[in-house]
């Protein structure tokens, strides 16, 4: 008998094993058992010639009707075997360096084929295909595919389904699967079979109740697997000792209160009060704030800032790049006014200082920044990765804020974390909109906040698709709507999916030209369409302080038109902007496009995003398209993004620490299974945080995680 956790090599074979490592990635016991079936296929059932696709590995069953061979070179054999499908279609296989095919595939016989599927002087054939004979001479089913239904695995040229389905077999029965992981009771309220019967039943079903039934149980084991990791995360952060950040009144959120010119959204309101008060709470905050491009996440996450500032502690704000460090911190100066003039003549006596730390400062601005936040004279720190880095150090750290949580992984928040007196406050924010069980695993480990109102007098944003391959002249069209809005002293964003100059130039690997570049369509616009216009770039190879510089003079309205890479995807404010052209638009994804629109309708002037695109009506790129046109709901968008990506992107080891991509989950159609799962984990959890009365299933959440993030519930 073998553990789920062996090697390979154990169960099967070193040379198996290598094979099966290899092409499919599977190292261990439970890796092979936990390679499910794509499909089934119905036992004696004829796959039709007729479905194969050339370039593909598949898998076929027929009959032969035919067997020849012959030597064609001296070391070179080949076998021409004729087969038959259920409909009475023939096709030719040729069977190199295998003279002995002439006595197993002899007429009659019937088999499973596996092979790339080629094109041989304009036939449709497989390309020297294993196979795997159905009936001995007695015509008696052979075990290895005895039952009705035939699993078809993920293959690869030389690892095909029935190599993966012979060793699946002889492994099922050999493997120990010691305790069941998932509690017996957990099982009996949910109508769950066990989990030896739910691998049986996944690879060896007897019909499709069987298949149904280990379906439902591996789903779960996921989903529950997964939730019980993040309620002891959410469990371990309960019990760090906090130090509580009590609002005071008269102090500096008082005083910002009284000078902003607008009225709070009644979202931000109440998402301003549960800040305050799990603030004011001993145990660290450690909450998502979730809302819409222009929704008002930055007011709020600045007047908890500014709480725990009057409690005598200090805030920090991480952000993914320095362009959205430096526009963070310019908004944070222009919100607070004197309040961000602590030191300054006139200025309050309960202001306080914005600091900024990024990698690029110079020496000067550096020692300045680090003295300010050391000191405790900064209340707020703005900065990039550099505010992890070990030669910062904060007089009394009392709230971390990470801003497009996205872009940066647990590890990350945590490294943060680690340099308050005591476990600082957490608020995270995200301007893409998430759907309720993407909030459930991907960031199960925090309690979620949603701002969908946006604020009174924001204009709405119209969006079109400019599809130039059925209609070049729209995007003559395009550049004179951009005309039309700088001549009313409006500006424009034109968006470009690369930089140019010394990259590759070569087509992508799909055939496809390369993206339009910014140094090349700024050129073009500068002498074609938009000559006569301030037109100006941003990218990311740009020195920091140009960058910045370019920034600045747009939002002080000097120039008309930047053409940009997604470097001002996020935190770029204009309200003066009102038209943005994203060129090559089928190259960004659903959440990229909804952020990129973002930057423009945040004035009270009608705005408008051209999405420009040679993707044929009809394709998927086409359609994602249409759809981020045909509505500027992030969270309706959000569905659409993950309906068209796998699982596996969205649960990336960067940010859940799972090794692998979920293979029975789907985010959308589980979404109930999820939500039982999450109660049911935190109702264990609750009762046992070490799972010490479960140790399979403790044995299995270690198995989810990698060395470092299995640290975290140590280290917490």
């Amino acid at each position: 008998m073998v553990a789920l956790g062996a090697k390979l090599s154990a169960a099967v074979g070193g040379r198996t094993a290598a094979i099966l490592a290899e092409h499919l990635d599977l190292h261990t016991v439970g890796d092979l058992l936990r390679h499910y079936p794509r499909r089934y296929t119905e036992r004696g059932a004829l796959t039709p010639f007729g479905e194969l696709v050339v370039g593909e590995y598949a898998t076929v069953f027929a009959e032969v009707t035919k067997v020849s061979g012959r030597r064609i070179r001296d070391k070179l054999h080949k076998s021409d075997v004729t087969i038959r499908d259920a409909d009475g279609a023939t096709m030719t296989l040729a069977i190199f360096n295998r003279p002995y095919v002439a006595t197993q595939l002899r007429p009659g016989r019937r088999a499973y084929f596996s092979g790339k599927v080629e094109l041989f002087r304009q036939q449709v054939q497989l390309a020297n295909p294993q196979y795997q004979l159905v009936d001995d001479e007695e015509g008696v089913v052979a075990e290895e595919f005895a039952g009705m239904l035939v699993p078809i695995y993920p293959a690869a040229a030389k690892a095909p389904s029935t190599l993966t389905a012979r060793t699946v077999r002889h492994t099922l029965d050999m493997v120990d699967l010691g305790e069941d992981p998932l509690p017996e009771d957990l099982r009996r309220r949910h109508g769950l079979v066990s989990l030896e019967s739910a691998l049986y039943g996944i690879h060896r079903p007897a019909d499709w109740s069987d298949v149904t039934a280990a379906r439902t149980r591996l789903t779960w084991d996921e989903a529950f697997v997964l939730q019980v990791v993040l309620a002891q995360r959410r469990a371990t952060t309960r019990a760090l000792a906090g130090t509580p950040r009590t609002r005071r009144p008269g102090g500096l959120l008082d005083a910002f209160d009284a000078s902003l010119p607008f009225v709070l959204t009644s979202g931000q309101a109440q998402v301003g009060e549960l800040l305050s008060t799990e603030l004011s709470e001993p145990a660290p905050m450690y909450r998502l704030l979730q809302g819409e491009v222009g929704s008002g996440k930055t007011v709020v996450a600045l007047r908890a800032m500014l709480q725990v500032v009057d409690s005598g502690g200090q805030a920090a704000l991480l952000a993914p790049t320095e362009v959205l460090a430096q526009q963070h911190a310019r908004s944070l100066h222009a919100l607070l006014g004197p309040l961000a003039a602590a030191g300054e003549l006139g200025a309050p006596d309960l202001a306080t200082r914005v600091a900024l730390l990024t990698g690029s400062q110079g020496a000067a601005a550096r020692r300045t920044a680090l003295g300010e936040a050391a000191g405790g004279q900064a209340g707020i720190v703005v900065g990039t990765h550099a505010l992890l880095s070990e030669g910062v150090a904060f007089a009394d750290l009392g709230l971390v804020v990470v801003d497009e949580q996205h872009r940066f992984g647990v590890e990350q928040r945590d490294a943060l974390r680690t340099k308050g007196r005591t476990p600082p406050h957490v608020l995270v924010m995200t301007a893409t909109p998430i759907p309720r069980t993407i909030a459930m695993t991907v960031y199960g480990d925090l309690e979620v906040s949603t701002l969908s109102e946006l604020p009174k007098g924001r204009a709405p944003v119209k969006s079109a698709v400019v599809p130039v391959a059925e209609k070049p002249s729209w995007l003559e069209t395009a550049w004179h709507r951009v005309r039309q809005h700088v001549a009313t002293g409006r500006q424009a964003f034109v968006v470009c999916p690369r930089i140019g100059g010394d990259e590759p130039e070569e087509p992508a690997a799909d055939g496809r030209r390369p993206g339009v570049a910014v140094l090349d369509v700024h050129l073009m616009l500068v002498h074609g369409p938009l000559n006569g216009l301030r037109v100006e770039m941003l990218h990311g190879r740009m020195a920091p302080e140009d960058k910045d510089r370019v920034m600045q003079r747009f939002a002080r309205g000097e120039v008309d038109v930047l053409v940009a890479t997604t470097v001002i995807e996020v935190g770029v404010d204009v309200p003066n902007a009102t038209v943005m052209v994203v060129l090559d638009a089928e190259r960004f994804g659903v959440s990229q496009l909804h952020q990129l629109r973002g930057r423009i309708g945040r004035g009270a002037d009608p705005a408008l995003c051209l999405l420009v695109t040679d993707a044929e009506a009809g394709t998927p790129s086409r359609d994602r398209l249409d759809a981020v046109a045909s509505t500027s709901d992030g969270f309706v968008l959000s569905r659409v993004d993950l309906e068209q990506r796998r699982e596996g992107d969205v649960l990336g080891s960067t940010q859940s620490g799972a090794r692998s991509s979920l293979r029975m989950l789907r985010l959308l159609r589980d979404e109930e299974l999820i939500l039982e799962a999450r109660r049911e984990a935190v109702a264990l959890v609750e009762q046992d945080l070490l799972l010490a009365g479960s140790p399979a299933l403790r044995q299995a959440v270690v198995d989810l995680l990698d060395e470092e993030r299995a640290d975290f519930l140590d280290k917490a």
